[in-house]
C-alpha cells in the first residue's frame, strides 16, 4: 500500500455511460435497467453516483446508425448524447460532462455553438471527444455513399477543430457591457463593445466559416478537448490538441508503450506531456472476495446467446467455433503471422488466451464486456493495487470506467474502491474546484 505524500500520483476517472452496462449481455439479466434507457432519470443517477465518487466526468460516445442486427443484440443507441447531457447538468453540480462530436458530420459552427451553449448551462463543466467516425451506414445518413479516406477525415477534423477553436474566442465574455444608459454626449448606451468581436472569414479545403459565434466565450474558455488517437494521424492529432486522451490498453505492456509514445509527441509539438491525462478504458468486477467478484463476472457472462456470440467469434479467429464447447479450454489457434484477417483485434484475442488460459464461455464473455480494454476482477484492495501500479508504472494518468453492468458495477466501485484509493491517497476526497478543467488540473486557455 502507498504512503500518501505530496507526491503521490492522483487518479483521474470517467464514467464511460453505454445502455446498461458495457457487457452485451448485460440487457439480459433480471435486474437490467433495459426499460429505461429512454428515460433521463435513469442516465442522470448514473451522473450522480459518479460525482458522489468525485469523478472527473461522465462520457457519452456517439453513433450515426442503426441496424436491425444491431438493434436485435444489445441496446446501442436510444436518445442523442448532448440533448442528454443539457438534462443532466441541470441535475449535477459538478462532474465533467463528456460527448463525442463527430468532425465528419457536423459543421465547425454548429459544433461550436452547442458545446459552447452546454458550457454556459453548465457553469463550465463540458468536454468534446473529438471524432471522425469510421461506418459506412454512418455515412449513409448522412448524404453519403461512403466514409471518407481515413487521411481526408483527419485532415478535415484538424481543420474543423482549428476553427472551433477560434469560434469559441470570436466573441469575448469581457465585451458584454450591458450599459443602459445613453453616454453624456448622446453616444446610445451598448449592449456589447463589438469591436471587441472578431470575424474568422475562414476559407479552407472543407470549411468556409465567417464567424464570429453568436454564443460569448465559454466559462471554461474552451470546452476540454479528449481525442482518443490510435492510428499515426489520430495520434498526431491528439498531440496537437487533445487535453485528455481515452486509450486501450489491454495490459500494462501496451498501456506503457501508448501513453510513452503520447508524451513523445506531445513534447515534440512544444507542449508538457504531463498537462494531458491518458486515460486507457477500465472493465471492473468488484466483489468482498475474488470468488464473489468472478461470480459476478460469470453470471453476465452465462447471459451470452450461444449461438450468435460463436458466429461472432468464429469471424474473429478467421475459422468455425460454431462446435466449440463452452466450458473447454479454446482450441489452438494459428500465430498472428499466419492470421489473414483483421490483426487487430485478433492480437488481443491471442493475448487474452495466453495470459488468462480461459475457457471459450470466459473468452467470449472478455470479448463482450469492453474487447480489448483492461478487466480488473477481484476485491477493492487487489483492483486499488493494480490502479496503483498503473499509475505509477507509467501506464495511465487515470482510467476510463466501463462498467459491464449499469449501475451496479459503477456503485461497487463508488462504494468500495473509490474509499481504498482514497485511503491510500491516491484520489480527491472533494472537488477541488467547479469546472471540468479544474478536476484535470488544467488552465483557461488565454
Amino acid at each position: 500500500m502507498s504512503m500518501n505524500t505530496p507526491h503521490t500520483k492522483q487518479a483521474h476517472f470517467n464514467l464511460f455511460i453505454h445502455g446498461v452496462g458495457h457487457h452485451s449481455a448485460a440487457w439480459r439479466a433480471p435486474d437490467s435497467h433495459a426499460e429505461r434507457l429512454r428515460d433521463v432519470d435513469y442516465y442522470t443517477e448514473l451522473a450522480q453516483i459518479a460525482e458522489r465518487g468525485k469523478f472527473d466526468a461522465v462520457f457519452f460516445a456517439d453513433g450515426h446508425s442503426n441496424s436491425i442486427t444491431a438493434a436485435e443484440d444489445s441496446p446501442l443507441w436510444n436518445l442523442e448524447p448532448l440533448t442528454l447531457l443539457s438534462a443532466m447538468s441541470r441535475e449535477t453540480d459538478r462532474i465533467g460532462l463528456v460527448s463525442t462530436v463527430s468532425a465528419t458530420f457536423n459543421t465547425p459552427f454548429h459544433a461550436a455553438r452547442l458545446l459552447a451553449s452546454l458550457d454556459w448551462i453548465s457553469q463550465g463543466r463540458i468536454g468534446w471527444n473529438v471524432v471522425t467516425s469510421m461506418f459506412d451506414a454512418e455515412a449513409q445518413n448522412h448524404s453519403l455513399e461512403k466514409m471518407p479516406e481515413h487521411a481526408v477525415r483527419y485532415e478535415r477534423a484538424e481543420e474543423f477543430v482549428d476553427v472551433v477553436l477560434r469560434l469559441w474566442d470570436s466573441w469575448p465574455a469581457e465585451s458584454i457591457l450591458i450599459d443602459r444608459e445613453d453616454e453624456p454626449d448622446g453616444t446610445p448606451g451598448r449592449y456589447v463593445d463589438g469591436m471587441k468581436l472578431t470575424e474568422l472569414n475562414h476559407s479552407g479545403e472543407h470549411f468556409a466559416v465567417r464567424g464570429p459565434l453568436n454564443v460569448p466565450r465559454p466559462p471554461q474558455g474552451h470546452p476540454v478537448l479528449f481525442q482518443a488517437g490510435a492510428s499515426e494521424q489520430g495520434r498526431e492529432l491528439a498531440a496537437r490538441r487533445a487535453e485528455a486522451i481515452y486509450a486501450v490498453a489491454y495490459d500494462l505492456g501496451a498501456a506503457q508503450e501508448y501513453r510513452s509514445d503520447m508524451r513523445r509527441r506531445i513534447t515534440a509539438q512544444g507542449r508538457h506531456p504531463d498537462s494531458v491525462a491518458v486515460m486507457p478504458g477500465l472493465v471492473t468486477y468488484v466483489g468482498s472476495t475474488m470468488e464473489e467478484a468472478q461470480a459476478k463476472q460469470r453470471e453476465l457472462d452465462e447471459l451470452l446467446p450461444v449461438e450468435s456470440s460463436l458466429r461472432q467469434l468464429s469471424v474473429f479467429v478467421g475459422q468455425d467455433a460454431s462446435a466449440w464447447e463452452m466450458d473447454a479450454p479454446v482450441p489452438d489457434l494459428p500465430p498472428l503471422k499466419d492470421f489473414t484477417g483483421p490483426k487487430g483485434r485478433y492480437a488481443t484475442i491471442l493475448r487474452i488466451i495466453e495470459t488468462e488460459q480461459p475457457t471459450v464461455r470466459q473468452l467470449l464473455g472478455r470479448l463482450a464486456a469492453g474487447g480489448g480494454h483492461c478487466t480488473m476482477v477481484g476485491t477493492p484492495e487487489s483492483i486499488a493495487d493494480e490502479i496503483e501500479l498503473w499509475l505509477d508504472a507509467g501506464g495511465a494518468d487515470g482510467f476510463n470506467l466501463m462498467p459491464p453492468s449499469l449501475p451496479h458495477s459503477t456503485s461497487d466501485f463508488v462504494d468500495h474502491v473509490v474509499p481504498e484509493l482514497q485511503r491510500r491517497g491516491r484520489f480527491r476526497y472533494e472537488y477541488a474546484g467547479e469546472t471540468l478543467r479544474s478536476h484535470l488540473g488544467l488552465d483557461v486557455p488565454e
